[in-house]
């Protein structure tokens, strides 16, 4: 608030969900039935997942200052966090006086100019800086990373995204395409999977 003197609040977490939340009971939302028994609870549900999305892409848009863009998606679990951020990017665009030309691909490295990384979980962030290690060879003009989850890990470097959905505690979570052995990516909300659900489908 303008003249406050309390702090600001930090928008570079994103939404924190504490260690303590409790989550959501199951029996509130619709979810495929072959996952009855297989979970313990909504994380985060899909309506929020798709607003705070559109929160990322105008403040991506914001930040790029309309200029095309790469958008590289980390597979497999980003790619439907990628689809409904570019959508939203595109709908943005679509509304504004210039036109910002967008593609998207799959991390094949090649020459890049501006570059949006698009990725599911942060956890270590090991992995995501051996990424950007190996794009940097290839001096883009902007690297951005987007991240949907960050898990507060203990054994974490402290890699933050420049963009982040949600930081959610160090828990085993599935769904909006994120998987245990290829199931539950037709999970529309983000839920913690249970030890039933693990047993389950172990490979």
């Amino acid at each position: 608030m303008a003249g406050s003197s309390e702090e600001a609040p930090d928008y570079g977490r994103g939404v924190v969900i504490m260690d303590d939340w409790p989550g959501y009971d199951l029996n509130l939302f619709t979810y495929p039935q072959h996952y009855y028994g297989d979970l313990e609870y909504v994380l985060i549900p899909h309506g929020i997942i798709v607003d705070r999305t559109e929160r990322l892409a105008k403040d991506i848009m914001k930040d790029i200052g309309y200029c095309d863009i790469m958008i590289l998606c980390v597979l497999k679990g980003g790619y439907k966090f990628c689809a409904d951020l570019v959508e939203h990017l595109k709908n943005i665009s679509r509304n504004s006086d210039r036109f910002v030309s967008m593609k998207v691909d799959f991390i094949r490295l090649k020459s890049y100019r501006n570059v949006l990384i698009v990725e599911d979980v942060v956890g270590t962030g090991k992995t995501m800086r051996a990424l950007l290690s190996s794009i940097e060879k290839y001096k883009p003009n902007m690297v951005k990373v987007a991240s949907l989850l960050v898990k507060r890990t203990p054994r974490s470097d402290s890699f933050r995204p420049d963009y982040v959905g949600f930081e959610i505690p160090n828990l085993f979570v599935v769904g909006y395409a994120l998987d245990y052995n290829e199931y539950f990516r037709d999970l529309n909300h983000i839920c913690v999977i249970n030890e039933h659900g693990k047993e389950k489908y172990r490979v």
